[in-house]
């Protein structure tokens, strides 16, 4: 069954796509989840003018973020979080936290596994093509 995208779904495509998938999961996932509707002539016709706009725009975005990036591998950003004597964290530090930190989409932020300690890391980024790391700082509050 095609399908056209309402929203990102990971694996599958992004919005405003038009998808082949499995009826079954069009009818018993994605429809009654709001994050696909039928492909009907109309739909694509106003997937397609919505796929056009939302390209220039990431577009525009990954550019941003490209510059971030490039801004941050320069420099480090530190975050303060509450930890014992020993250094190790009451809550840890993960890739949203850094994201806001950073200024960037916590979709870009390739975080193995949250920070427990104090220290200095290197966090991988990635967003598309575009590769990079930036030094984050866990402080003491």
């Amino acid at each position: 069954m095609k399908v056209v995208l309402l929203k990102d779904v990971r694996h599958m495509g992004r919005a405003h796509t038009v998808i082949d998938v499995a009826d079954g999961h069009a009818i018993n996932y994605l429809i009654p989840g709001k994050l696909a509707i039928r492909a009907s002539a109309s739909a694509v016709r106003i997937a397609e003018q919505k796929e056009a706009s939302a390209g220039e725009k990431r577009s525009v975005e990954g550019a941003l973020i490209k510059q971030t990036i490039s801004a941050l591998s320069e420099g480090k950003v530190t975050i303060a979080k509450k930890a014992n004597d020993k250094g190790h964290l009451y809550d840890a530090v993960n890739a949203s936290d850094i994201a806001i930190a950073a200024n960037l989409p916590a979709e870009v932020i390739a975080l193995a596994k949250p920070i427990k300690e104090l220290g200095m890391f290197t966090v991988p980024v990635s967003n598309g093509e575009d590769f990079g790391s930036i030094t984050v700082e866990v402080v003491a509050e």
